[in-house]
């Protein structure tokens, strides 16, 4: 079969018009989970079998990223990126980032038909597909993050073991404090009335903790970086220049914007509004020899 020219395997460009904007629909007496996909990777997969599909613009889909790069598996499970905008189609491929690599599908939500038929959820990025079943595996992406860390260590050295099995607990009990007060308190924050104000309160409370927790430590749970400080790195980066209030806070991110795999999956003209004050994340960076 010829392969199809790149023009048409891309989609048409964002028409909120025609399409209308993108809503998540869900029913009050649906007790399906929001998203709806959580298998996980095989034991001992073979290199090439997954592909992530990501968005420059999504945190959730950062991590993942972050994730990959660190466990050294370029090569072996593929990535490719969704358009920064959408309408009511959801995520689409368009000439900014290249059509799809794996199935050629000009919008992301024939993954999710490919996999569920009718499917009438919630279309995210990231999302995991497996080439071997043609199907969505995952757009958990805590569950993805966790996969990638720990499920392809004989087919790659990871170059940082972002998930070890002695900090899991740790790792797990941070995030259960720092997923609704930071990752999420953000969001929350900007929302006006008591309940703003509320997140508000505890976002900065939150951020102060961390800056008096990183005076004494390089990363959240002493000197490696784990899967902890990734799910804070892509918060932090997108939270403008307040960073620059909790000057420890702000001397651990940029600490982290010197590696690679933070820095190389950071594109800030497709998260901040224009117009937007950007602290200098080029600073340098003065931190003690913690031991």
């Amino acid at each position: 079969m010829p392969k199809l020219p790149r023009s048409s395997r891309l989609a048409s460009p964002v028409d909120t018009t025609a399409y209308g904007t993108y809503r998540i629909v869900r029913r009050p007496d649906d007790p399906r989970p929001l998203y709806r996909f959580s298998d996980h990777v095989v034991d001992k997969p073979q290199s090439g079998r997954y592909h992530i599909y990501a968005g420059w613009f999504c945190p959730w889909s950062q991590r993942v990223v972050i994730a990959h790069a660190l466990a050294g598996l370029q090569g072996i499970v593929t990535v490719s990126y969704v358009d920064n905008a959408r309408d009511g189609r959801g995520w689409a491929f368009r000439e900014r980032y290249g059509p799809d690599p794996v199935n050629g599908f000009r919008l992301l939500r024939q993954a999710y038909e490919a996999t569920e038929e009718g499917f009438d959820g919630h279309i995210s990025v990231p999302t995991l597909w497996d080439r071997s079943t043609a199907r969505v595996v995952s757009n958990d992406f805590k569950g993805i993050g966790i996969d990638l860390a720990t499920r392809f260590q004989h087919l790659a050295t990871p170059i940082v073991n972002t998930y070890p099995e002695a900090h899991r607990a740790e790792i797990e009990e941070l995030d259960a404090w720092l997923n609704p007060a930071v990752n999420r308190g953000v969001l929350a924050a900007e929302q006006p009335g008591p309940d703003g104000e509320r997140a508000r309160t505890a976002l900065h409370e939150a951020l102060a903790a961390l800056d008096q927790r990183l005076a004494g430590r390089r990363y959240l749970l002493g000197p490696d970086i784990t899967e902890a400080d990734i799910r804070l790195f892509v918060t932090l980066v997108r939270f403008g220049a307040g960073i620059t209030r909790y000057p420890d806070l702000w001397a651990y991110a940029r600490d982290l914007y010197t590696v690679p795999a933070f820095r190389d999956s950071t594109d800030f003209t497709t998260f901040t509004p224009p117009g937007a004050e950007l602290p200098d994340w080029s600073e340098p960076v003065r931190r003690p020899a913690y031991t």
